[in-house]
Parts: C-alpha cells; structure tokens; sequence
C-alpha cells in the first residue's frame, strides 16, 4: 500500500530516487505508464498484472475502450530500481507528465502518480477540487 507525498530532483539522466517507504513494493520490478490528469502512473508487477488482466476484458467493439487501451499500453515501460533506489522515467513520459527536474511522488494505494510539482500546486490548489464536494459526490458510491 504506498500513500504520502515526497518531493524529489530527478537527475539529469532523468533518474529519480524513491522514498524508501516506497522502495519495498517494487523490489520486483515495476511498469510506469501514462496516467490520467497528466501524471505518471508506477505500478508494481504484481498490481500490473492485475490491471493487464481488467484491460484485456474490455470489449475490442468498444471505441472508447480500444482508445483507453492503446493510450494506456503505448506509454508503458517496465524497469527494476537500481542500487540507489531510484527509477529511470524515459523522455516519452518526462514530455508527458512535463516533468522538468523537480517531481512530486505520491502514494495512491496500489500505485504510485509521478507528477511535475507545477502540475500537482496547480491540481491540488484547483478551487474545483474541493475534498468536501467530492467525497459528497463518492457517497453515491457506497464510500
């Protein structure tokens, strides 16, 4: 389970080092992908495997879901961390995500969002994002 917010440089290699709270989940390996709001979403194999096996049931007759598919699957990359605990984010994404040299890492439970720390003031300082009206919206869904 990852959760919590740590800001971190990434090199000049595009390499970025990991909390160590984070390290533990994908000492197995991990894939990184392009994630929704403009981020970057780092799974570890295992919950990768799992999101593999959801994708695959969508129907193919499905626009929207072959679009989902593609997008999800063509940015993906898998990797390992090296001895310094860090992940090398390969410039597809780096364009993507507009990281620029500082990241913000964050835990979403099963994966981690890799994002540029402009992107992540600006998503979490939307006046359209209110905690409140959100969780008011999820009720509906049981949570």
């Amino acid at each position: 389970m990852f959760f919590g917010e740590v800001k971190h440089t990434m090199d000049a290699k595009g390499r970025l080092v990991l909390p160590a709270k984070f390290r533990e989940g994908i000492s197995d390996g991990y894939v990184m992908t392009k994630g929704l709001d403009q981020c970057i979403f780092l799974f570890p194999m295992d919950e990768w495997r799992r999101m593999e096996e959801k994708l695959k049931t969508l129907p193919l007759t499905n626009k929207d879901a072959r679009a989902f598919v593609r997008y999800f699957f063509s940015g993906a990359c898998d990797g390992e961390l090296d001895k310094q605990g860090r992940v090398r984010i390969p410039q597809n994404l780096t364009d993507y995500a507009k990281l620029d040299g500082s990241a913000v890492i964050i835990g979403v439970g099963t994966r981690m969002e890799i994002w540029s720390d402009t992107l992540w003031d600006d998503y979490t300082d939307d006046d359209a994002l209110s905690y409140d009206q959100i969780a008011q919206k999820l009720s509906d869904l049981g949570i």
